[in-house]
């Protein structure tokens, strides 16, 4: 029995060694989580439970322990390099079959999916149809844009500016945009056709002979669009008319195939008051043909495509898993695992909320491989092995003591 007994140190001590060079051997991989052997006491048991001077017959593997404490996140500035930090795991798809990751060197195949080294692809939740949210009931692949943008034509411009209390009418009457002195004062901005053609908007301001009355008129490329609008303005310097500062110009067709310009004003912003004329808001709601220029991920794991025009579309947010015990994964290979009845059922969510971390871009989790600890560890195991072959050699002594008595 005693040889059994060191026998059965032998092998624990090896199974150590082995878990530990295993976890040496990934020390550089990405977001690889450490293991742990734990190991416990082999009793004899009779039918009528243990004799007071039994001894133990010895020990034996329980289990290989994986380890989720936190890695280091490195920055590596690639778009699609994602670390958690936090719980949860990534959600991988394996030709339909779920896998779980906390590796999250990602990339995209020539379909243009995000993928890991393995090929599997991650999921994400897609964006609702009405554009707010996304829709956390089902997942799918997340595929990059790489068309572009389209344009989009300008509806709504809002302009914010102060008209000079004081100012006087213009000295040349009717107004004329290519005589500067029969108007007050003039901005300008690039509005959008369908097309995504770009077109000059200018707007003149006319001071009219009552007081705090103003008037508006509209050019596009240096044509007339309606006539001239009304301002009105309290004696508090707020604009009172048109109310709440809105105003509709007739259709004005650009002359390039595109369809017909409909443009609503908003001076809601507009005040007069002091000596000077200045704009503080000038914004409107159309833009050209953009070009995919990167793609960005935020906190919350969602993943962007941002164009040359400004646009930043939503293309998905990842779906994060998490369990009830992570040490109960079936471990694949290659930075993955796969649900078990230890580990519990799934439980999906995004990033940031509930039980979840949050998801860095352009970084990677290191290997949670303590190369210090490991050492020791590996020094321990050794010491553990030679002390048990040196009882095996020791009760050998002694066996062949008893076999020489005559």
């Amino acid at each position: 029995m005693s040889f059994r007994i060191s026998l059965s140190g032998m092998n624990a001590a090896n199974s150590d060694l082995n878990v530990t060079s295993n976890n040496i051997a990934n020390a550089n991989t990405t977001g690889f989580k450490q293991s742990r052997a734990e190991f416990g006491d082999v009793f004899p048991v009779s039918a009528y439970g243990l004799s007071r001077n039994s001894t133990g017959a010895g020990v034996r593997l329980n289990q290989v322990a994986q380890q989720f404490d936190q890695g280091n996140v490195e920055f590596t500035g690639k778009a699609l390099d994602l670390a958690i930090s936090g719980q949860g795991f990534f959600t991988l798809s394996n030709q339909g079959s779920a896998v779980y990751s906390r590796a999250g060197n990602f990339g995209a195949d020539r379909d243009g999916f995000v993928v890991n080294p393995s090929g599997h692809r991650l999921q994400v939740y897609l964006p609702n149809p009405s554009g707010q949210g996304f829709d956390t009931g089902r997942m799918s692949d997340l595929q990059l844009a790489t068309g572009d943008s389209p344009p989009r034509a300008t509806g709504d411009v809002q302009l914010g500016s102060n008209l000079p209390a004081d100012a006087a009418a213009p000295v040349v009457a009717p107004f004329d945009s290519t005589d500067p002195s029969s108007y007050n004062h003039t901005t300008s901005l690039t509005v959008y056709d369908s097309l995504g053609a770009p077109h000059t908007q200018s707007l003149y301001f006319v001071k009219t002979a009552n007081p705090n009355e103003w008037q508006v008129h509209t050019e596009i490329d240096g044509t007339a669009v309606g006539g001239p609008t009304t301002l009105q303005y309290s004696d508090t310097g707020a604009l009172a008319a048109p109310n709440p500062g809105q105003f509709t110009l007739p259709p004005h067709d650009p002359g390039n195939g595109a369809a017909l310009l409909e443009l609503s004003i908003d001076l809601g912003e507009s005040t007069q008051y002091g000596e000077s004329f200045g704009v503080s808001q000038l914004v409107q709601d159309g833009h050209a043909t953009g070009r995919l220029t990167g793609i960005e991920v935020s906190a919350t794991g969602v993943v962007s495509a941002r164009y040359t025009n400004g646009v930043s579309n939503a293309l998905g947010q990842v779906a994060m898993t998490n369990f009830a015990n992570p040490q109960g994964l079936q471990p694949l290979g290659d930075n993955g695992w796969a649900e078990s009845f230890a580990s519990g059922p799934p439980r999906r969510g995004a990033a940031g909320n509930s039980e979840f971390g949050m998801v860095q871009g352009g970084a990677l989790e290191a290997s949670n491989v303590d190369l210090t600890a490991q050492l020791v560890n590996m020094i321990t195991a050794q010491r553990n092995f030679q002390a048990n072959a040196q009882m095996i050699s020791t009760q050998d002594q002694i066996t062949q003591t008893v076999i020489n008595i005559r």
